[in-house]
């Protein structure tokens, strides 16, 4: 199943590149693109875990300061990337970073919070990463992270001028990623994501979903996240009880 996996990867590559012609203006300080000074580690990301068909792909925002910033992996919690998933490598240094938020890569010290509880519910779960990658995927729609300072700027607090030419190239990855997986299901982690698949995916045979955002700036999540997250997948009639 190579050849999936490698149109993943392809995929990623056309991505980073639209992304890298882009310019962003003030309060925009720093951008950060994974795919670029993480690509290795993304690469093997996809190689392990993108090589099969999928029956539920999760879609998040962008890159978390301390998540997929430092592995190259959607959500990338340092702990869940290297004990869980195996990758460990394939982080380098991006030219221009902020002293705020250097890029430690696997050495980073912080943990994504929102990476925890998403690969933690998982590896709950299904036990192995193996065995939930079976028929689950994570990606991100956007692979950018924006900086004001030391200060996380989310893409959707962009001017709209500047939102549009990352939506496109956003939109047209997340539909190519979808063809290649023949995903039955988009569940967009929180409403921005699953709003931006809906546009993404429009007239493809595709069923949409949302879970809860697991970040702690979230009362709700902060209230038990795994368990309402659980409960609306089985409602939503994606996982079973």
């Amino acid at each position: 199943m190579t050849q999936i996996s490698d149109a993943l990867i392809k995929a990623a590559h056309v991505l980073s590149d639209a992304c890298e012609a882009l310019s962003f203006s003030e309060p925009v300080s720093h951008v950060y693109n994974p795919l670029t000074y993480a690509m290795g580690a993304n690469e093997q990301y996809l190689k392990r875990y993108g090589a099969t068909k999928k029956r539920v792909v999760f879609l998040g925002m962008n890159p978390g300061p301390f998540g997929m910033v430092q592995t190259g992996v959607p959500f990338g919690e340092i702990a869940a990337v290297r004990d869980w998933m195996g990758i460990s490598s394939g982080v380098t240094k991006p030219a221009h970073q902020t002293d705020k938020r250097p890029i430690e890569g696997f050495d980073c010290p912080r943990s994504e919070v929102s990476g925890r509880r998403l690969w933690g519910l998982f590896a709950e779960r299904f036990g192995s990463a193996d065995d939930f990658f079976a028929g689950h995927f994570v990606a991100n729609y956007c692979p950018l992270a924006f900086f004001e300072g030391g200060r996380n700027l989310t893409p959707d607090k962009l001017p709209a001028a500047e939102q549009l030419p990352l939506l496109t190239a956003c939109d047209a990855h997340l539909r190519r990623l979808m063809e290649v997986l023949e995903a039955e299901w988009l569940v967009g982690v929180g409403a921005w994501a699953e709003q931006r698949g809906r546009v993404a995916l429009a007239g493809l045979p595709v069923r949409f979903g949302r879970v809860l955002h697991p970040s702690p700036a979230s009362p709700a999540a902060n209230r038990g996240w795994a368990e309402a997250a659980t409960k609306q997948l089985i409602d939503q009639g994606i996982w079973t009880a």
